[in-house]
């Protein structure tokens, strides 16, 4: 099913052209697409949003949102494929009645699979064996089992009228908002203090931002299990935790545990991207730290967000966008908008929301879901009249490398970097 022509804009389509989003969306020897409609005015919304807010030299915080959705591929070299994304990791793929996005990021993934397909191993190449799996049936039996098993799989919503799919109220963020109770805390004096416990790429996009506004962002991650992004390109690493501090503990041992507990307890705001039990199995609970601590704004990312029926699916970006409807279609069906794009877009988002709480006053949870956020800009395809100048996507400078894992241990904790 394709999405009803729209007149095309030729102002959007020049700014998608140049900011290098356009360059991966579509096939791989086909005319790049055009983006989805509201897409690019709605990002400059929230890019005027953010500048709204001062950088460390007290100028207004400026970024290029489109730029950020190619930041990855311009580093890594990632190319538009199409109906596969441009990671490689996932595949939209035609089930009985629909689309499904299934990302196998992770070699439990795979591991899944034959729980899944309710097949004996050994299995056909694993594309093979899910592609006759899932065309046999519905989307809807085949994310229910995958959600049970813990794999990243989501359904793509049915095309809907362009005015189901437009932008919210001017202003207005696609993020859920708590307020907390009010507990009595001297001020700190100095900068924010932001404990970043997230990883990949939303969170660490967040964490950064906050730090370009002069925020003491501090970076921690497990020993047994560090940011999986350290793997990757190094320049994209640095690109989204240049200028953090580092601490690495052990969350194996209840020391480990007290001394995370410490941090948020002292910490501004919180920025966490892991499923909600992630944190309850370490007996980390957002509301009791806010009560005993003087957290300000906690922000949580997740795919599907913090309640039910998604508080315990897992999702990348690139499924947690099909999940919104965030795709582009062409004669051929669906095929991926940019580069794993709800995760720079929650990014953003999640940076902006928390500004905006911060100076608000009061104290937050806020609860951002990669998949909300998508649909937030998800629309009709916009035609292309005439060719533009497609650029290739662009990353923004870095003029430092990340830290090292637990480089900042000891000024951090002191005590000579007790773990």
């Amino acid at each position: 099913m394709r999405w009803p022509e729209l007149g095309a804009n030729t102002a959007e389509i020049n700014a998608w052209a140049a900011s290098g989003a356009m360059a991966l969306t579509g096939r791989a020897h086909r005319a790049p697409l055009g983006p989805p409609a509201g897409l690019v005015p709605t990002l400059a919304r929230f890019a005027d949003q953010l500048a709204e807010h001062p950088d460390a030299a007290g100028y207004p915080l400026r970024v290029d949102p489109l730029a950020l959705l190619g930041e990855r591929a311009a580093i890594g070299g990632l190319r538009r494929q199409g109906s596969i994304s441009c990671g490689g990791a996932t595949r939209l793929l035609p089930t009985r009645d629909g689309w499904l996005a299934v990302t196998l990021a992770r070699p439990d993934d795979v591991d899944l699979l034959p729980a899944w397909l309710e097949q004996t191993p050994p299995l056909p190449p694993p594309w093979v064996a899910v592609a006759a799996f899932v065309g046999s049936c519905s989307t809807a039996a085949a994310v229910e089992r995958a959600t049970l098993l813990g794999l990243p799989v989501a359904g793509l919503p049915a095309p809907t009228s362009p005015a189901a799919t437009a932008p919210g109220r001017p202003g207005s963020l696609p993020v859920r908002r708590r307020e907390m109770p009010l507990a009595p805390v001297p001020p700190r004096p100095g900068a924010l203090r932001v404990i970043d416990l997230s990883a990949l790429w939303a969170g660490p996009l967040c964490g950064s931002l906050l730090a370009a506004t002069g925020a003491e962002v501090i970076k921690v991650e497990a020993t047994g299990r560090p940011d999986g992004a350290r793997r990757g390109p190094s320049g994209f690493f640095d690109l989204l935790n240049a200028g953090k501090r580092s601490v690495a503990l052990d969350l194996t041992e209840p020391q480990g545990v007290g001394v995370l507990i410490d941090l948020l307890r002292d910490a501004d705001v919180v920025i966490e991207a892991s499923r909600p039990r992630a944190l309850e199995q370490l007996g980390i609970h957002a509301e009791a730290v806010m009560a005993t601590g003087r957290v300000k704004v906690w922000t949580s990312i997740t795919a599907h967000g913090q309640t039910a029926p998604g508080r315990e699916r897992v999702g990348f970006g690139d499924d947690a966008a099909v999940a919104g409807g965030l795709v582009v279609w062409d004669a051929a069906g669906p095929c991926f908008c940019a580069d794993a794009v709800a995760d720079p877009l929650t990014g953003l988002v999640a940076a902006l929301a928390t500004l905006d709480s911060v100076r608000g006053g009061g104290r937050w949870r806020l609860d951002v879901a990669m998949a909300e956020v998508a649909a937030a800009v998800a629309g009709p395809t916009q035609p292309i009249a005439s060719a533009p100048v497609v650029a290739a996507p662009r990353a923004r400078s870095v003029r430092h490398a990340a830290a090292p894992l637990g480089a900042h241990n000891a000024t951090v904790l002191g005590t000579g970097g007790r773990r």
